[in-house]
């Protein structure tokens, strides 16, 4: 991975020609990408000299923070939130680019009996069977725990999966592993990179059937931008071989 990573770095200065018109690129990404920028913007900024300083959150959130108005050289979120701001007129229509999806998973304590995922119906019988459970709140605007939400009440079980639920909030401090990690959770529900990015837990795998739903993580540029070029520099790169490859360790798969 360091190999790859580094060849990518040294295409990256014959590109964009090292720092010499060096930015800090003002991000918001959506949470289930933060453990794969942690591990790519360090190899960006060594390449571009370009510098990202980037706040996370739910979609939903960051979509409205820029409908708000709020300044933003480049945005990430999933599902169709750059396609609404850009009929909006807040994201620079053709600026977009797909490069991720991620799929909605369960995970358990490290070493822990992992529950049956093998169908809607077992999976459903081990959720109602299990002591608590820990997802998003989808009052906190993630897309998982909106259509968990959904998904628990056409299914007939949210009344029964309420009594025993761990809400987490959403956001880089808001993973519900972090419930099973602590003991407070048997069985942890959401996107599989953000159920990577709690240590102490195993991943059982993505969910069945209509528990599950897949986000396709998009990139666009806000038509205010004040580094619009840094912002392409970062898509590129974001969308180069090597970065999928470490987004695939991540939990992520291409689009």
């Amino acid at each position: 991975m360091r190999k790859l990573a580094a060849m990518w770095a040294v295409g990256a200065l014959i590109a964009f020609g090292g720092s010499a018109s060096a930015a800090e690129i003002k991000a918001l990404i959506t949470t289930a990408l933060k453990t794969s920028i942690d591990e790519l913007a360090p190899l960006f900024e060594r390449a571009t000299g370009h510098k990202l300083r980037a706040a996370y959150g739910p979609s939903s959130t960051l979509v409205k923070r820029i409908v708000d108005g709020e300044d933003a050289d480049f945005v990430i979120v999933g599902g169709d939130g750059i396609d609404a701001l850009t009929r909006q007129g807040k994201v620079v229509d053709g600026s977009s680019a797909r490069f991720a999806r991620s799929m909605i998973g369960a995970a358990v304590a490290k070493g822990a009996a992992k529950p049956d995922i093998s169908s809607a119906e077992a999976f459903k019988c081990a959720l109602l069977a299990a002591k608590s459970v820990a997802y998003s709140d989808a009052a906190g605007g993630g897309a998982s725990g909106v259509f968990l939400a959904k998904a628990f009440e056409k299914l007939g079980i949210a009344a029964a999966l309420k009594a025993k639920a761990k809400l987490a909030a959403g956001g880089p401090d808001g993973f519900a592993a972090a419930f099973v990690a602590n003991g407070e959770a048997e069985i942890a529900l959401q996107p599989i990179p953000e159920l990577m990015a709690v240590p102490g837990v195993d991943i059982v795998g993505p969910l069945p059937g209509d528990f599950q739903n897949v986000t396709t993580y998009t990139a666009g540029i806000p038509v205010y931008a004040a580094e619009p070029d840094a912002a392409k520099a970062l898509i590129h790169f974001l969308t180069t071989p090597a970065s999928a490859a470490v987004f695939k360790t991540k939990g992520l798969d291409a689009p």
